[in-house]
């Protein structure tokens, strides 16, 4: 047990002699995470698109809606389904759900202008069985949450590493 403790000791501090710094630690991860609630969520069409706002909002947000907007982020977000599992009379027993969100960051003031932009992809599966159709609704509902949080965690980081490195003037 000690000896895991000690490893994990030693493993931090070669990792900050190299210069490493977690995202969301000390006063840069805070200012980051201070940037992110300056950026506006623009509107997302469908109803997939309106989970992955959300899911965006809530982790941008962490202190309630923002009081200054500097940015604003416009994603284009698509969910692809592929049937697998194909049986003797062509009906299929999984389908693969394939989400993939291409963002870019504008300043508020001037939404041409591109200052970052960037993807996130994210895959899930969901077993069809036979079932009543409510059943099954209330699973592809909760295959595309599940999506929406992967594909917000990936903006959100990739986001706040932008931010840090980019700090607001």
């Amino acid at each position: 047990m000690w000896l895991n403790k000690s490893f994990a000791a030693f493993a931090l501090l070669a990792l900050s002699g190299c210069g490493f710094t977690p995202l969301y630690g000390g006063a840069q991860g805070q200012a980051a995470n201070a940037a992110l609630e300056t950026v506006q969520v623009q509107n997302i069409p469908d109803r997939t698109g309106q989970m992955l706002r959300e899911t965006l909002q809530q982790q941008f947000y962490t202190s309630g809606q923002p009081t200054q907007e500097l940015y604003i982020l416009s994603v284009s977000y698509s969910i692809g389904q592929t049937g697998e599992g194909i049986q003797a009379d062509s009906s299929t027993t999984r389908t693969r759900f394939n989400a993939n969100a291409a963002w870019r960051l504008s300043p508020i003031g001037n939404p041409a202008v591109t200052l970052v932009s960037g993807n996130a992809t994210a895959t899930d599966a969901l077993n069809i069985i036979d079932q009543q159709y409510f059943a099954s609704n209330l699973e592809t509902d909760t295959v595309n949450q599940q999506l929406a949080n992967e594909i917000a965690g990936q903006i959100t980081v990739q986001l706040s590493a932008w931010l840090r490195a980019h700090p607001a003037s």
